[in-house]
């Protein structure tokens, strides 16, 4: 099956030829094709989908249980997220990034930091 972008797409506004590109929302990569001359953007269908699903699942707020497991506490990931991530094709370890991030708020980061920070595709804040 061809891809929708594969074929040459012209700008509605200027009549150039858009130029294969990727935008960022949220953190979230999205294939686009950019207008150099006019700088319009339109998003790959698939990938405005999936953006659509993360924004879903950012707005929700979940409750989970705090556990006690041995010397230290557990909490659950709720399917849900764990789904969507698979479905992204991210690769989950068993090694999570947990940082105390300020007074009431921890960071749990389940990107790749051996090349550093500027590899942090999302941080999802709890």
């Amino acid at each position: 099956m061809k891809d929708i972008f594969d074929h040459t797409i012209i700008c509605k506004k200027c009549n150039q030829v858009m130029a294969r590109s990727e935008c960022v929302k949220d953190g979230f990569k999205l294939r686009c094709m950019k207008c150099e001359k006019c700088g319009d953007e339109i998003l790959h269908p698939v990938d405005e989908h999936e953006y659509e699903k993360f924004k879903g699942l950012q707005s929700k707020t979940f409750k989970v249980k705090l556990r006690l497991v041995g010397n230290s506490y557990a909490v659950s990931i709720p399917k849900e997220i764990v789904l969507f991530m698979r479905e992204q094709e991210r690769v989950m370890d068993d090694m999570v990034r947990l940082c105390f991030d300020q007074m009431g708020r921890l960071t749990l980061d389940f990107e790749d930091h051996i090349n550093g920070l500027n590899n942090i595709k999302r941080v999802r804040r709890f």
